[in-house]
This record gives structure tokens, C-alpha cells and sequence, in this order.
């Protein structure tokens, strides 16, 4: 077999004749950026398929988050998951508000709910749970204690593209929920993110904010930025939306075929998943039993040019430039130890054993 270089994704590229009939349609035009057909057709063909009702397309996926809380008006401290892209904890901090850490489940990975409460105080205005791996928080319970203290939720969905919890779209659950479209994602408009808004009032206002601030021809109406998607990346999208069908069964065999491999092997723990949510299998996180396991698992991979990657290492509350927290212990210890193995459309079985066999030799199974 080819020493092909295996990485933990790959971007997906459809059709290439397919996007430059696009291209060429936006060569047409001359419309590149500020809410072009391509960025319209998308929100709406989005809008039915994830079965949301609103949907805001942006730069990116950390955009989406500064502008859900510019959005919502959040001030002060926000309670957040550590284990989590840095980008969850980095937006908070960008925007002037103080991330609240509470710890993980140690089996789903997502922000515990029975940990929140203990850490509500007056100056919180906000829960940011993440749906780790596109594992479906419990978001009842997040939206319950939100009710009770009076408390925004913004779900930073960005793996969760496509997830249902009980028979509907998981991003109609909290305020906001916020997607990533980055090139990486299993579904991509090479960068770019979106917002799923709960309050129909708040969709215009979201669609000022992304654009300046700006309201109408000479007026201005709020404190914005830019970040709108432009057509190029729309195009892109609606290309990558048209084989999410192939997509999906591609990443759904590679899925199973690691879990009969190796789960069930001494030293492969999985995430546990939530019985009432759907899987969209856009990662393989394996835990293992300690860090220097996961490391020699890491190293004989990586010499054998298959490159996972520690998702998310390191726990958010070890940032420096962050003020002191109370240690996230069960956080700290799950990204000590976890590897997100390859998984992406084209990754053949061949190369996929070759993943197995490596990882159980690590393990001496």
C-alpha cells in the first residue's frame, strides 16, 4: 500500500464541473459578497433541511458565537463546558465576558447540568454548552435551570450538524445555537458558521449585526462587524449539501467498522451517546485508560504517517490568559487521554485497518 499521509479529516470537494457552474453564475452577476442569490438559496435549502425555521448565514463558526452574544446582550460571566475548541472559550473573552467553567460527564463529554448550579451567581447571564462531537447535550435539563435563573443558553452546535433529539432538529433547542461550516466539518462552505434563532424578532437584528451595524442606506442602528458568507462559499455549500446523502453513508460505514474493531478492546473507552439523539458520525474519539497509553498509540500512528489528533487537548481552564478557576478535574483527565482517529469520505478500508491494527498494536491486543 501506497505511505499515503492519513490526517484526522480531509476537506470533502464535490463536483468540480458542478461548483464552476456556480462560479460561473456569480461571474454572471458581478454579486460576490452582501447577501448574494447563492447565500439566499442556501439559508432557505438549509433552513429545510436541518428543519429549523431561522437561520443566518456568517463568516465563520466563531463569528456565530460573538454575534449570539452581542445578540442576546450578554454581560458579565457566562457558565461554559472546558472541553471544548478554545474558539468556545476565546469568543467569550473577545467580547468582554468571563467564561464560569463548570465540568464535564465524564461518559457523554458534554457540560454536566448538575454541576451548573453551583456556580450561578448574579453576574452570570448565560450557559454556553457545547454538543461534544455532535453528541446531543441534555438540553431540557440546561433549559430548565435557564428558566429558572432567568438565563440565556446558546448551544454552540458546531458538530452537530443534521443531529435530531426526539424526532427534531437538536438546533431548535436554547436561544441560539451556533454552527462551524469550516472546511473540516461534514458539512462546509470552506469557511463559515450559522446561527439557528429561536426568537423571530431577533432574526433582523442578527442580519444588521453581520453587516456593520447597518440598517438602511445612511443609517446605522447598532454596533456590528462584518461577517457575512460571500457567493463563492455559499456555491461551495450548496454543491457539499447536494451529496450529504453519500457523505453520511461514507462516514456512517467508516463509524461502525471502528466500533466492531475496537470497541469492547481493553483500553478503547467510547463517548457515550444519548439515547434520545442521532449520530451524524463526524468524529471517532477513543478514550483511553491513561495518557501514557494514549501516547503510545499517538506515537505509532504518527510514525506510520497517520495523524489523529487530541481533540480537545488542552482542557479550556488551563488557558493562561484566563483568570484563576477552580481545577476542571474530570476535564483535565478526558483530554489527558483522548484521540479522534481519521474519519472523513474516501478514507478506504485498507486504510482504515491499517488505523485498527496500528492502535491494537499499541495496545498489545
Amino acid at each position: 500500500m501506497k505511505n499515503t499521509m492519513i490526517n484526522v479529516t480531509k476537506t470533502y470537494l464535490p463536483n468540480k464541473e458542478k461548483y464552476i457552474s456556480y462560479i460561473d453564475k456569480i461571474y454572471d452577476s458581478g454579486w460576490v459578497t452582501n447577501n448574494g442569490p447563492m447565500v439566499r438559496e442556501l439559508e432557505c435549502r438549509l433552513a429545510e433541511y436541518l428543519g429549523v425555521k431561522n437561520i443566518v448565514l456568517v463568516a465563520n463558526g466563531t463569528i456565530a458565537l460573538e454575534i449570539a452574544y452581542r445578540l442576546l446582550k450578554l454581560e458579565g460571566d457566562v457558565i461554559t463546558t472546558p472541553f471544548s475548541f478554545v474558539a468556545t472559550t476565546s469568543s467569550l473573552v473577545s467580547n468582554g465576558l468571563t467564561p464560569i467553567f463548570a465540568d464535564i460527564n465524564p461518559a457523554t463529554l458534554n457540560l454536566d447540568w448538575n454541576n451548573i448550579e453551583s456556580v450561578i451567581s448574579d453576574n452570570v447571564s448565560a450557559i454556553v454548552p457545547v454538543h461534544v462531537f455532535g453528541n446531543a447535550c441534555e438540553v431540557e435539563q440546561f433549559d430548565k435551570i435557564a428558566r429558572k435563573y432567568n438565563l440565556k443558553v446558546i448551544y454552540d452546535a458546531a458538530h452537530a450538524f443534521g443531529v435530531k433529539y426526539k424526532g427534531e432538529s437538536l438546533l431548535n433547542y436554547g436561544d441560539v445555537s451556533t454552527l462551524s461550516f469550516h472546511a473540516t466539518k461534514l458539512f462546509h462552505t470552506i469557511e463559515g458558521g450559522a446561527l439557528i434563532i429561536s426568537d423571530d424578532s431577533l432574526v433582523q437584528e442578527a442580519r444588521h449585526l453581520i453587516n456593520f451595524g447597518i440598517d438602511g442606506p445612511d443609517s446605522v442602528c447598532a454596533l456590528g462587524t462584518n461577517a457575512k458568507m460571500n457567493e463563492f462559499e455559499a456555491a461551495m455549500g450548496l454543491c457539499v449539501l447536494d451529496d450529504m446523502e453519500n457523505i453520511l453513508d461514507q462516514r456512517q460505514n467508516i463509524y461502525n467498522l471502528y466500533c466492531k474493531e475496537l470497541i469492547g478492546c481493553k483500553g478503547i473507552n467510547p463517548q457515550e451517546i444519548n439515547p434520545n439523539s442521532t449520530k451524524n458520525y463526524s468524529y471517532f474519539p477513543i478514550i483511553c485508560d491513561d495518557e501514557k497509553q494514549m501516547h503510545s498509540i499517538q506515537i505509532l500512528l504518527n510514525s506510520n504517517q497517520v495523524f489523529p489528533r487530541r481533540y480537545f487537548y488542552p482542557s479550556l481552564d488551563t488557558l493562561e490568559y484566563l483568570p484563576f478557576s477552580d481545577p476542571m478535574t474530570i476535564s483535565r483527565d478526558i483530554s489527558s487521554r483522548i484521540l479522534c482517529l481519521p474519519i472523513y469520505p474516501g478514507l478506504t478500508e485498507e486504510q482504515q485497518y491499517k488505523i485498527i491494527s496500528l492502535v491494537k498494536r499499541a495496545l498489545k491486543i
